[in-house]
């Protein structure tokens, strides 16, 4: 980790100066920390937060694939990659490596990420160049998505804890292995995120990615948004539902306005690892045969999941079912979207009981009726409110990162199909060896 932490965060920026910004943003070539520290410019800090946005996008289609493939949304088929098919689902005697491509190259992304909105901070801090206002949009956006690379982290290794306090490479602060505390201290950088973002100028320029929220200004939404998120994993749903009040949650609203890591053809640029072509072999992931089977007759989600013209197979798995969430290789990938916060604010209202499970009810029936369902009885329990609102959310955020987290929290991992004899459904990631 401290290894990792010590590399120049600005490097991450070379040849990523994101074609699909709104305009240029200044010469990313060979910077230094000390270029950033010392009274950075608009232009300086700008620099960093491109990096940032783009920092985010590095390793997450393996993060998609890897916590796809534990939570059995789908399987990754790789003929120069035996473990996708092995330690990620538990084959036999294997076990997750806590020294290998699948954890550690996501799991350095994040925290690079993280080093560059520290770095945001303090440069910020130091620059005499900006209003108060000013200085506020850049660590409000920095605390921001610092907490949103964290929670990615902590998706991962849950029980065995993340660093949280990583500000100073040369003393960096514990690995706090307590979920709740984990949560805590992620939802305290959200609310600073939030308190600086409240009413600040926000002259930082960011990707076509955050055009639907509002660009900048909406960032302080999309902060709430992540907020209500950490706040149904904390379980507390009225902290969600408030949360959703200050976001872009919106009943009525299109289910794909939200936040999104961009990617485009430009030179330099980077395109969406999480595409595969139809019916490829070779590289492949397919959806788990469950996706068909338990979906509900008529539900427009089976399109997540292209039928194949042959099945797909490897040591043992098959599939017959391509999976078709990024259509192409500049598909974006969503940070967080409405479709998921109507999700959210139905499992908030059944969590909260009485008049909340009529509701949930009227969201999940929002969810069921764009998807080609009818509504739902109105006489539902809480508990089979629950069951529904996992239901939606498995086909509505497939392959967008959720399924195994869900099934972890409401302690269902059993439910999860194992193909294999002596397979195994992992509660979490080692922590990655070089932090021990």
């Amino acid at each position: 980790m401290k290894k990792q932490l010590l590399i120049l965060a600005v490097a991450a920026f070379s040849g990523m100066a994101l074609p699909s910004c709104k305009k240029e943003i200044g010469n990313l070539n060979n910077p230094t920390v000390e270029d950033f520290l010392n009274n950075a410019s608009k232009a300086q800090l700008n620099n960093l937060v491109t990096g940032i946005e783009s920092g985010m996008r590095n390793n997450l289609p393996m993060y998609l694939d890897v916590v796809g493939v534990i939570g059995r949304e789908m399987y990754r088929f790789s003929g120069s990659e035996p473990r996708y098919t092995s330690d990620l689902v538990g084959a036999g005697e294997a076990q997750l490596d806590n020294n290998t491509f699948y954890l550690t190259n996501p799991w350095a992304s994040r925290y690079r990420v993280v080093k560059n909105c520290n770095l945001l901070i303090e440069a910020a801090e130091n620059s005499t160049l900006l209003t108060d206002a000013e200085r506020n949009g850049y660590i409000g956006f920095a605390k921001t998505f610092l907490a949103y690379q964290l929670l990615l982290n902590l998706n991962m290794t849950y029980n065995n804890g993340i660093r949280i306090d990583v500000a100073d490479p040369e003393n960096l602060g514990p690995v706090v292995a307590s979920v709740p505390e984990c949560l805590s201290a992620i939802s305290t950088l959200l609310e600073e995120g939030k308190t600086a973002l409240t009413g600040s100028s926000n002259t930082f320029i960011l990707t076509s990615g955050f055009e639907t929220v509002g660009g900048p200004d909406g960032v302080v939404k999309v902060n709430r948004a992540i907020a209500a998120r950490v706040a149904v994993y904390r379980q507390q749903w009225q902290a969600a539902l408030t949360a959703l009040n200050e976001s872009f949650f919106n009943l009525d609203g299109n289910f794909n306005t939200g936040a999104y890591s961009v990617f485009t053809t430009g030179s330099g640029d980077q395109l969406n690892g999480a595409y595969f072509p139809q019916n490829q072999n070779g590289e492949v992931r397919v959806a788990h045969p469950s996706y068909d089977t338990d979906i509900e007759a008529n539900d427009d989600r089976i399109g997540k999941a292209t039928l194949r013209t042959a099945p797909a197979s490897q040591s043992g798995l098959e599939g017959d079912r391509d999976v078709w969430v990024y259509t192409s290789a500049v598909s974006p990938i969503p940070l967080i979207r409405n479709e998921e916060l109507i999700l959210i604010y139905a499992e908030a209202q059944a969590q909260l009981g009485g008049a909340g499970l009529g509701e949930a009810t009227k969201a999940l029936n929002k969810i069921r009726n764009a998807h080609g369902l009818g509504n739902l009885p109105g006489n539902l329990t809480q508990a089979q409110l629950i069951t529904e609102m996992l239901k939606q959310r498995r086909y509505s955020l497939f392959f967008e990162g959720h399924r195994w987290v869900d099934m972890r929290r409401y302690n269902r991992l059993a439910e999860l199909p194992k193909d294999r004899p002596t397979d195994d459904v992992w509660v979490q990631f080692p922590l990655p060896l070089t932090e021990q």
